[in-house]
This record gives C-alpha cells, sequence and structure tokens, in this order.
C-alpha cells in the first residue's frame, strides 16, 4: 500500500495547478510570462492577484493532502516523509508538464503545515521579515526554506523529518539559482509593499 501511495503523492504533486487556472480563467500562459514559471508569484505577474492566491492555496494543497493521509492511516515517519518528498518532486518535475514544474515553495509550505504547524508560524515571521526589510519574495523563500529544518529538528525531533526538509532546502536553493545569480549581481526584482500610515 505504502508503494502505490508513493505513485499518488508524486502525481498528485505533478498537477499543474498554476496553469490549469491561468487557462481556464484567463488568456495568459505563464510559461510565457516574466520568469515562466507555474508558481502563485508568476501567476500573480500573469493573471493577477486572485488567481495567484488559488495557485497558492493549491499548490499547497499538494504537499498537505498526502502528509496529512500518511500520518491518518499510521504510516511511519519514513514512509511520511517519503510521501512528502514525492509529492514534493511531483511539483518541481511534474509528469503532466514532461517534468518542467515550478520552485516548489508552496508544496513545502503545505508538507510542513501538515508535519508541524508551530515551526510553519516561526517561519513565516522569518519569511515576513525578510521580505519586508529587502521586499525580495525569491530571498524570503530561500532563508524560510533553509530555516525550516533547524525548527522540525527542535519541534519533531525526527530523523526523516530532519531529511526530508534538507533535501526539500537544497531542491529549493537549486531551483532558485537564476535568482542567486540575480541577487548577487544586484538584478532581482522587488514588490512594492503598500503599508498603509497613521496620519
Amino acid at each position: 500500500m505504502e508503494f502505490l501511495f508513493i505513485l499518488f503523492s508524486y502525481l498528485l504533486g505533478s498537477i499543474p495547478v498554476g496553469l490549469l487556472l491561468t487557462k481556464a480563467f484567463s488568456k495568459q500562459d505563464p510559461r510565457q510570462v516574466g520568469s515562466q514559471n507555474i508558481g502563485a508569484t508568476n501567476i500573480y505577474r500573469a493573471a493577477g492577484k486572485t488567481l495567484a492566491l488559488m495557485t497558492l492555496a493549491g499548490d499547497a494543497l499538494k504537499g498537505i493532502i498526502p502528509v496529512f493521509l500518511a500520518m491518518s492511516w499510521h504510516f511511519s515517519e519514513v514512509w511520511i516523509g517519503l510521501a512528502a518528498m514525492t509529492a514534493f518532486l511531483g511539483h518541481l518535475y511534474p509528469l503532466f508538464l514532461r517534468f518542467k514544474g515550478g520552485k516548489g515553495v508552496a508544496t513545502a509550505l503545505g508538507i510542513f503545515i501538515a508535519l508541524c504547524p508551530l515551526a510553519v508560524v516561526i517561519d513565516f515571521f522569518l519569511f515576513a521579515g525578510v521580505l519586508a526589510t529587502w521586499r525580495i519574495v525569491s530571498l524570503s523563500s530561500m532563508s524560510a526554506a533553509s530555516f525550516m529544518p533547524v525548527l522540525l529538528w527542535i519541534f519533531t525531533g525526527s530523523q526523516p523529518y530532519l531529511i526530508m526538509s534538507i533535501c526539500v532546502g537544497i531542491l529549493i536553493l537549486y531551483r532558485h539559482k537564476a535568482n542567486i545569480q540575480r541577487l548577487i549581481a544586484g538584478k532581482e526584482n522587488r514588490i512594492e509593499l503598500h503599508l498603509r500610515r497613521g496620519s
């Protein structure tokens, strides 16, 4: 059963949520816009905030669902970690898009929400702090992904989860290699943060 569940996790992770949403509700193809990525950040560029938020939620669910099910069915931590990892790999290398997928941040978020919500809450403050300081989404995402293994180890003490989260973090950094090059060159895109100030 566990092997079939791993296959299910990969196929679920392979569903290109952002692409399906933009095809259904807009005339844009995110693969032809901006970073050409199918994740929420580029969906925002291609089709606006609403579809970006729907993409974020859908990609996160691809991580939440297999981990939640594996935990509910009392799989071992090794199999839960494998289910999480294969769902994540499905997003990065989707069968349905010739293995050309997104960067995995939202799906990783879903995985960690299911595994340890408290770690996600703490990591969110790191993400938000980096974003507020430098206004660079990629830098915020990479910082959060890099710190998550530490938080998971503190709160769960699980070696399988630690190994899985380290692998996820390394792959997120790898998928952001173009962003890292732009960061080094000082050319990475920044976002505008519209904050209301009291008079």
